[in-house]
């Protein structure tokens, strides 16, 4: 995620046209604050939820919304989503490029027994519980009409207490609602992955990649090799996926990115590994030490990196040093 994360300004409207259609009055100036192009600030994005729910006095406001969601509203990642061949392929392109539509949270694809879970981890905290059902709602809703109503999920967990009206829950979204679950989930059956989408278009899908790529570009900062960098040395146990996740995007992206400037993670990660571990071992850390804070299982591990590394032991460096 960006140092300033945004939102996709047809999300923005999205919420300005469900306050019109509802009668909701916002407070003076707010909208005149919204950006006429670009992107929103999440910290007005804050503002306005806490605005539009607060005027609504409506509990279930943020699956309502969220049902109320077109393609057109998430960016041309709705429009990607929808022109892909498969359920499998949607999913795979949504984990990669939610940033766009909002830097406000991530998705990720876990399973479970028998279960698929798509699950989304939000980063804010004004009108948590809104938004994220506000998202779920939409998820859900557009899985199925991109598949011509063949996708139905077993459930929708949801990680916040049970409501009191927890029938309203299931009427609206069509499917049963566990609360108090570990994550903010969309549950279905894996064989679902393979569902053909209505309006598949290989051609429109792959031009709307590219689009897609360069407007995840513009919300990375350049470097991506320095910024990888700069995260190993903070946390030298990362892998790939925790890196990715913490530049706000997916983990091919991130093999992408890293192609264009000429490496890759493993390389990146080696040199600053060895770059660590000199620096340590010259200060006079014993081997075990270093093992442990650059993650590996075991002294013997890290002495066989190093000495592939640097040519040496690591006890032989640190005594020539």
């Amino acid at each position: 995620m960006t140092a300033d994360p945004t939102v996709t300004l047809r999300f923005t409207r999205a919420i300005l046209q469900a306050a019109e259609q509802r009668g909701i009055a916002l407070p003076a100036g707010l909208e005149g604050r919204c950006p006429a192009d670009g992107r929103t600030p999440l910290a007005l994005q804050d503002e306005l939820w806490e605005a539009f729910c607060a005027a609504a006095r409506d509990p279930l406001i943020g699956l309502k919304l969220g049902l109320d969601l077109q393609v057109g509203h998430l960016d041309l990642v709705g429009m990607l989503l929808m022109s892909c061949e498969t359920q499998g392929e949607a999913l795979d392109l949504l984990l990669e490029y939610h940033p766009i539509v909002g830097e406000g949270g991530d998705f990720h694809l876990e399973h479970r027994g028998g279960d698929s879970l798509l699950i989304y981890e939000p980063r804010y905290s004004v009108r948590r519980r809104e938004r994220v059902e506000a998202v779920m709602a939409c998820v859900l809703n557009l899985t199925r009409w991109i598949t011509g109503n063949h996708f139905q999920a077993r459930a929708v967990e949801l990680t916040e207490t049970p409501p009191a009206d927890t029938d309203r829950y299931e009427a609206l979204l069509g499917t049963p609602v566990r609360f108090g679950r570990p994550a903010n989930a969309l549950v279905f059956d894996p064989e679902l992955m393979a569902i053909p989408l209505i309006q598949a278009n290989a051609d429109l899908r792959d031009h709307l990649k590219t689009l897609a790529d360069q407007a995840l570009d513009a919300l990375t900062p350049s470097g991506a090799a320095g910024q990888v960098r700069a995260l190993l040395r903070e946390s030298p146990h990362r892998g790939k996926e925790q890196v990715a996740e913490a530049l706000g995007i997916g983990g091919r992206h991130l093999v992408r990115r890293l192609q264009e400037e000429g490496t890759s993670f493993k390389l990146l990660r080696a040199t600053v590994l060895q770059q660590i571990a000199e620096e340590q071992l010259a200060h006079g850390e014993t081997v075990a030490r270093v093992a442990e804070r650059l993650g590996f299982s075991d002294e013997s591990a890290f002495a066989k990196a190093f000495k592939r590394w640097a040519g040496v032991t690591p006890a032989r460096y640190r005594d020539t040093t």
